[in-house]
């Protein structure tokens, strides 16, 4: 572990608080020491509140801030004379602690402090940091795991035995500091639990948590504990996982949870060396490498038997989870949902799960760390993390809970994958764009390249041309890797060709218009058809149009090419139906904000009728214009819950055509 501290970098802040923002930034750039939101740092200052008085104020870690991005605005101002009367007490609910913390606040806009302000505030050290080092708490899950600190440490530091975090926790450090000198100690370490450090400068603190950890990273590598990991290699790294046990893992795992769930899988050769290691079953399920981590991750991982059926070994974990929660429950309790959040996976390597794909990411970033701290610590004797009943406390913490709650209700698609062919434009760039807003993780396919730009972590574009079988199925093999399954598809890659009367078509037109407006179509539903079946809430919308209803001279291939996609998102109605996915059709019309309609084009096209280019475009019974955003909107909710008993059906969205109507 090595000082990201800059010398030019910490003088160009006159602001203490500034100053804090970027000491605690350095630490949060270490996932080593940090994870996620996890850790916590403070400043004590001097400040006027608004009615002129100087006022001690302990500047903490808002609950929730991720220290890897923190900025000023995510700490609380808190003031000290409560804080200090707060740690005086014999007793203080965790209700009440939170109450009276945000009572205390300067800034009633300001974040919720963090659940460990009590402690920072008794601490008589202007800086103060905190971590959950990835190297002190593998030494410390080990059976001589204080014994081994303390040879390392020395009297450097201060060590507390493991007590829940809050009031419990701050109490324990008040007993203890007022025992000693803080001065004389570089910070103290809270076993099982992590690091603190203090200092008279926020370089102080900052340098000597950094020194600490260097010190354990290198007491691993005397024990001949730090390079042990285990590596597999992959066959095909995240290729060779076969996409029908992954899409059977995420539905189970999502029935079990009562929600669609996205899956991230890590095939890289440490976690295949993890999953495969002798007795992996026993080793992986200790426990967690901080009681911190369980609400995300829960106690334990779902460790699958190698050719087990994975929807029974779900089952299998959900009884435990059930019967572990029995086994501690209070009499207030009211249980989580009894799904995995991560699976050790021989021959598969590890598989992690979320609402969304941030969720399902910091859960593999925790799993990650967690194997490799696993692994050091059996090579120090043994991996020993904390007891059930101290694992369940922590899971089941108010306090803690309330950092996964959200302040609004959950987006309607959350925990959907879709698909979107045709994706980089238009229509298909418009319904990708509201199915993200609605909370799916969205796959477009587009022979366009266009189609991997400004792509977020929820979203994959994929170059695909999709009358291109094996094309059309690599690409949907690859989004149940990429996301863990399909629950959505949007078919809607087409194109309009030049019009011209049937007497003279080319077969090559003709040919190349039912390719792409009919054939691909066929593609994607049959390379879909599987993967929708193990789906969460499946549903199909086609985009056909409003020349099924009413076609119109020079258009033969297209109208022809539309009518037959119609029928065949009605045979496929009444087809995959008996595996309950949804198939509905759209008939869009006169939707000029995509790239087939040129300025010159409408007004030619406006000039011919005698309009003008605005009356052309709302030229029906509503007299709106259509925009592929409407149109977006429309699949959306076809592919919603809302619509959960409607299937077959057809729905033009032309703002009313006389001749379809």
């Amino acid at each position: 572990m090595k000082s990201r501290w800059n010398e030019d970098a910490a003088q160009a802040f006159d602001d203490p608080l500034a100053l804090r923002a970027y000491t605690s930034r350095l630490l949060g750039q270490e996932p080593d020491l940090v994870l996620h939101g996890g850790g916590n740092t403070s400043l004590k200052t001097t400040v006027r509140d608004f009615v002129g008085d100087e006022v001690p104020v302990l500047w903490v870690k808002g609950s929730g801030h991720d220290l890897a991005t923190i900025g000023p605005a995510g700490f609380a101002p808190v003031r000290m004379r409560t804080l200090l009367a707060m740690g005086a007490r014999d007793a203080l609910s965790d209700s009440d602690m939170v109450k009276e913390q945000r009572a205390a606040m300067l800034d009633p806009d300001a974040p919720v402090p963090s659940i460990e302000a009590v402690l920072h505030a008794l601490i008589p050290a202007p800086w103060v940091d905190h971590t959950h080092a990835d190297a002190v708490v593998a030494i410390s899950n080990t059976p001589m795991g204080a014994e081994r600190l303390l040879s390392i440490y020395g009297e450097r530091v201060l060590f507390v035995p493991y007590v829940m975090p809050g009031f419990e926790l701050a109490k324990e450090v008040q007993r203890i500091l007022s025992e000693v000198d803080a001065s004389r100690y570089e910070g103290m370490v809270l076993l099982h639990h992590g690091v603190f450090t203090w200092g008279a400068s926020a370089r102080e603190s900052y340098e000597r948590m950094i020194r600490l950890v260097d010190d354990a990273e290198k007491a691993l590598v005397r024990y001949r504990a730090w390079d042990v990991l285990a590596r597999t290699e992959p066959t095909g790294s995240v290729d060779a996982i076969d996409p029908a046990e992954l899409g059977t893992l995420r539905l189970a795992v999502g029935r079990v949870a009562g929600q669609a769930m996205v899956a991230r899988v890590d095939a890289s050769p440490e976690a295949l060396g993890f999953a495969s290691l002798p007795g992996v079953a026993e080793l992986a399920t200790r426990g967690p490498l901080t009681p911190d981590h369980v609400i995300r991750t829960k106690c334990v991982p779902l460790v699958i038997a190698g050719g087990a059926d994975v929807t029974a070994e779900v089952q299998r974990y959900a009884e435990a989870y059930r019967a572990y929660f029995a086994r501690n429950a209070g009499p207030d309790d009211h249980p989580l949902d009894p799904a995995p959040r991560w699976v050790v996976w021989p021959g598969q390597g590890l598989v992690a799960f979320g609402r969304n794909v941030g969720e399902a990411e910091i859960v593999l970033d925790i799993a990650r760390h967690t194997i490799a701290a696993i692994q050091r610590a059996e090579a120090m004797g043994g991996w020993k993390a904390l007891p059930e009943r101290d694992l369940y406390r922590m899971e089941y913490w108010e306090l803690e809970q309330r950092k996964l709650r959200r302040p609004s209700g959950r987006p309607e698609l959350e925990g959907q994958v879709a698909v979107v062919s045709g994706a980089a434009h238009g229509i298909g760039r418009a319904v990708a764009a509201r199915l993200r807003e609605l909370g799916a993780s969205v796959v477009g396919l587009d022979r366009d390249p266009a189609v991997t730009r400004g792509s977020d972590r929820g979203s994959l574009g994929l170059v695909c041309d999709v009358t291109d079988r094996r094309a059309v199925d690599d690409a949907l093999s690859t989004a149940v890797r990429h996301f863990g399954g399909v629950d959505l598809l949007v078919s809607n890659a087409g194109s309009f060709p030049e019009g011209a009367p049937i007497s003279e078509l080319s077969d090559e037109r003709w040919a190349d218009t039912l390719a792409l407006n009919l054939d691909a179509h066929l593609k994607v539903l049959r390379a879909s058809a599987a993967h929708l079946a193990r789906g969460f809430h499946p549903a199909v919308v086609v985009v056909a149009s409003k020349n099924v209803a009413a076609p119109g001279p020079g258009v033969a291939a297209y109208s022809v090419a539309k009518a037959g996609l119609t029928q065949l998102a009605r045979v496929a109605a009444l087809e995959l139906g008996e595996d309950g996915v949804r198939v509905n059709v759209v008939h869009p019309d006169a939707v000029f904000d995509t790239m087939l309609w040129s300025a010159g084009k409408l007004e030619a096209r406006a000039k011919s009728y005698g309009l003008t280019v605005d009356e052309y475009k709302r030229r029906n019974i509503l007299k709106r214009e259509v925009r592929a955003r409407d149109v977006a909107v429309a699949v959306a909710r076809l592919l919603s819950q809302e619509f959960s008993v409607t299937t077959g059906a057809q729905i033009a969205i032309d703002g009313g055509n006389p001749r379809v109507i």
